[in-house]
């Protein structure tokens, strides 16, 4: 089952530029499982301000384990996390540049 993390930076936190490797790391260990990921962006384009992730697992618990031990999640970078099972119904033809 697919799962998505939409994730709210707490305001005023400057923690993602010093955990990135490490949220990067970790993300990297499950880079079979992801279906897509990335920063939600201010309105200006260009300022993160969250994160949405979207993972398959086999259940609920295991897709809470996974952002509970994430980087981000762990530092308190997020002031609020949302699990959601998703179900895409559509093909993917927009916005997916290769993997960096």
């Amino acid at each position: 089952m697919l799962y998505s993390f939409y994730n709210i930076d707490a305001p005023g936190t400057d923690l993602r530029p010093t955990l990135r490797p490490a949220h990067r790391e970790y993300l990297a260990k499950f880079s079979e499982q992801f279906a897509f990921a990335g920063p939600l962006l201010a309105d200006d384009g260009v300022t993160p301000v969250g994160s949405l992730l979207v993972l398959d697992f086999e259940t609920l618990e295991e897709a809470n384990a996974f952002i509970e031990a994430e980087p981000y999640t762990v530092a308190g970078l997020y002031a609020s996390v949302s699990i959601r099972p998703f179900l895409n119904l559509w093909r993917q033809c927009k916005g997916f540049p290769q993997p960096r």
